[in-house]
């Protein structure tokens, strides 16, 4: 409808985890030294912001988790009664929200907004007043396309869920159904749905949220086996579905393969988590050849490790690493397989499941994600490698 204006299941919560009109300019931006490649004759800035409407109580705020090409971040917000509001902030800084037709206005409902693509266009999903999901796309012109995948459940927690949407305005997500399992989808824009399961799936398909879907139509994710062990896929514009296992992955329940973000090449970059639960990040080029790698500060018990969520065009991988305090900091990798830079957000916290992270990069290397301070609240940012005028604004100028 359009208005203008896993058997072990994979429960919504983790599948929203893993892995989303006002206009104002709220933007603290610091200039900061970073890490940074030899050779660089920029220092990177760091800009923080907070959307409007964005709760200050703890696990509220701004969750920014798509970037364009243009600069441009889509994400959503969790305001002080814990309803979620989507949103975009343009190059400049400036906010639009919204909320998509139908969402509900309590606690726990609302817009989530996760895919953007160049011409601006988004694909996310809202939580009804019954706590169902159903999907949505808000194109360029801010109308809204509202949809459900054949098979959906209809119950709370249940329904359709799209996470990415390619510049053909393609899009792809999962659907929970009455059992509570996950499927993947594909919606072509002109809105055939087609859904798909990786043979040995039992336990649920997720795609992946950063960017899983490219130009071409390919989509990665993982799956979950009948013994609840992950392994990650590539389903090829043709509908061909090939599974891969990184080699030292665990294979007891919660461990295994997971399939995060691929870019136009094919080139897809994700984790996995071994027998010590112990996280890793991998790089696997379009031939299959599978590179591993971990940040050389990150820690190495149970939890802890490299998380790789974002591949752009030249094989520059964004993400963050969780160290042995169990905080955690962003990084970016370069397509050569250095770790360039690792980062912290102005005013993130040192606590314990605290500090940076970082979730999307851009084809010309802007970092954008979310940081979460010492009370908890989430705030997002814009690591930019170029110094712009825009970048030398404070709070209060605002």
């Amino acid at each position: 409808m359009k208005t203008k204006t896993p058997t072990i299941n994979v429960s919504p919560r983790l599948a929203l985890r893993l892995a989303p009109v006002l206009i104002v300019l709220v933007a603290l931006v610091i200039s900061i030294q970073l890490s940074a490649q030899a050779g660089s004759d920029h220092t990177p800035m760091i800009v923080t912001f907070d959307a409007p409407g964005a709760g200050t109580g703890v696990g509220q705020g701004t969750f920014p988790e798509g970037l364009n090409p243009r600069r441009a971040i889509v994400g959503f917000t969790r305001d002080a009664g814990n309803v979620r509001h989507g949103f975009l902030r343009d190059k400049a800084g400036t906010f639009t929200t919204f909320n998509a037709p139908g969402a509900g206005t309590g606690p726990g409902q609302g817009t989530r907004a996760y895919g953007l693509n160049p011409v601006g266009a988004v694909a996310g999903f809202y939580s009804d007043a019954s706590s169902v999901f159903h999907g949505y796309l808000r194109d360029e012109d801010a109308t809204f396309t509202t949809f459900d995948a054949p098979g959906a459940g209809t119950g709370p927690g249940l329904g359709t869920i799209a996470y990415s949407i390619n510049p053909a305005g393609t899009s792809a997500g999962i659907y929970i159904d009455a059992s509570g399992v996950a499927h993947g989808f594909v919606r072509a824009r002109g809105g055939t749905i087609t859904s798909f399961d990786p043979v040995g799936s039992v336990g649920g398909t997720i795609t992946g949220v950063f960017s899983a879907l490219n130009e071409a139509g390919a989509i990665t994710g993982y799956y979950i086996d009948a013994s609840g062990v992950a392994h990650g896929f590539v389903r090829a514009p043709n509908g061909t579905i090939t599974a891969f296992n990184v080699t030292g992955a665990g294979t007891m329940p919660g461990q295994g393969t997971f399939g995060i973000s691929i870019n136009p090449e094919g080139t897809i970059t994700g984790v996995y988590v071994d027998v010590n639960n112990v996280v890793f990040g991998f790089v696997r080029a379009a031939n299959g050849i599978i590179t591993t790698f971990s940040v050389p500060c990150a820690g190495t018990g149970a939890g802890q490790g490299t998380n790789a969520n974002n591949i752009n065009p030249a094989d520059n991988t964004t993400g963050y690493f969780t160290d042995a305090s169990n905080v955690n900091h962003g990084f970016v990798r370069a397509a050569g397989g250095s770790v360039t830079t690792t980062f912290d957000a102005p005013g993130a916290g040192t606590g314990a499941g605290q500090g940076t992270f970082a979730l999307v990069n851009n084809p010309a290397g802007a970092v954008t994600g979310y940081d979460i301070d010492g009370s908890g609240v989430f705030h997002g940012f814009l690591l930019d490698n170029e110094d712009r005028p825009e970048n030398h604004q404070d709070r209060d100028s605002q």
